[in-house]
């Protein structure tokens, strides 16, 4: 997605995406097929229209006998769009790298399976996670292969997931040196994750080597749109438990979201959004109603100034407690 230049000392603010993590997630987002589906095609369909075309899923998204369920539902909205709409989408799917998917064609029976989930309708192809820390050779050899399916024409690109910054760096140089371009990487960050100087040199990193980062759960979760007076109450047990490990420690933080928020006469969402778009990624928040859709595409008309993201960081800094980092990213 092409960057939009701002007024604030030439800084470069990324466009906006969406993730598609609760569809088909009885578990933690209590997904059920005749309530939300057709909630989520207009959902899908809404979120186009405003102009939000990068979209992530994957194939392990869907709990249970419902497994692959997000992967479904794209490719079957996809498949009833116009064909000039769907040239427009930019469909990005992630592989897990599961212990039984060994050697360098370990992906190849994922990748097919999703495709046909798809409907075909798949442009990127995302390493889940790191096996770094646990299976390195497992993720030379995924990494290897995913560039032989480039090479030969069955994906169009390639991106990384959960990635350090210093792996990052080997496996772009790995890549190039093959000639194939490393796309994307996602990282959790939001106004209250935390690895502040992992991800910060992830982002130089990116900057210097013209790679997108992906800001995923860039609202921590939906916490970030809670308001500090704690009137709204969390919905999921998800948001539940976060907010009793984040509650009173991120209450301050909040407040600024929302003083900033009420005087824009925006949504504490589209506040901490502009946040990730003003540190250089593009956040991917994930989406269940239109409505939903409608007030994330908002945050794409406006951008922070010099003072309300100064005021965004000193609430940060002061923030001492945060979600917890992902236990497969790599360093």
């Amino acid at each position: 997605m092409e960057a939009i230049m701002t007024g604030r000392g030439g800084d470069a603010l990324n466009g906006i995406g969406f993730g598609t993590w609760a569809w088909g997630n009885q578990l933690l987002w209590g997904y059920d097929a005749e309530r939300d589906d057709r909630l989520l095609e207009e959902t899908f369909r809404q979120a186009l229209a405003s102009g939000l075309g990068l979209i992530d899923t994957a194939d392990s998204y869907g709990t249970g006998r419902l497994n692959g369920r997000s992967e479904q539902l794209l490719g079957r909205f996809a498949a009833r769009l116009p064909a000039t709409r769907r040239a427009d989408l930019c469909i990005a799917t992630k592989l897990a790298p599961f212990p039984w998917r060994l050697g360098r064609r370990g992906l190849d029976q994922a990748l097919q399976a999703s495709r046909q989930r798809l409907q075909g309708h798949l442009r990127r192809v995302q390493l889940h996670w790191s096996t770094a820390r646990y299976a390195p050779w497992q993720e030379v050899q995924l990494l290897d292969g995913l560039a032989d399916r480039v090479l030969d024409g069955s994906i169009s690109e390639i991106g990384v997931s959960n990635i350090g910054p210093k792996r990052l760096a080997w496996m772009q140089q790995r890549l190039a040196e093959r000639g194939v371009p490393l796309r994307s990487v996602q990282v959790q960050y939001s106004l209250l994750s935390s690895g502040d100087a992992k991800v910060d040199a992830l982002r130089q990193l990116c900057r210097e080597r013209g790679i997108e980062v992906l800001a995923y759960s860039p609202l921590a979760f939906g916490v970030l749109t809670m308001p500090p007076d704690g009137e709204r109450r969390p919905r999921t047990v998800l948001q539940r438990q976060l907010l009793a490990r984040l509650q009173p420690a991120s209450r301050s933080l909040r407040a600024v979201v929302a003083t900033i928020a009420g005087q824009r006469s925006v949504s504490m969402a589209q506040v901490a959004l502009n946040w990730c778009r003003a540190q250089g990624t593009t956040p991917i928040p994930g989406l269940r109603t239109p409505k939903q859709a409608r007030d994330v595409a908002g945050t794409l008309k406006w951008s922070l100034t010099s003072e309300e993201l100064d005021q965004l960081t000193v609430a940060r800094q002061q923030c001492t407690v945060r979600t917890p980092s992902n236990p497969f990213q790599s360093a």
